[in-house]
């Protein structure tokens, strides 16, 4: 009984950490693409430099 709830356990554990993967893959697209479009849009500053979108 204790190996198959280890095979089990172990199973969950996978699939949870494959999903979280996942997400974390969509979430670092995600923010690749907003990363590129504010190299894109970026407002002018005064004195006529283009400005950056952060502040570092």
């Amino acid at each position: 009984m204790v190996p198959l709830i280890l095979v089990l356990l172990l199973a969950l554990l996978l699939f949870g950490a494959g999903f979280a993967l996942k997400i974390l893959w969509w979430v670092a697209v995600v923010v690749l693409i907003v990363w590129l479009i504010g190299f894109v849009v970026r407002p002018n500053a005064s004195g006529g430099r283009r400005g950056r979108w952060y502040r570092w």
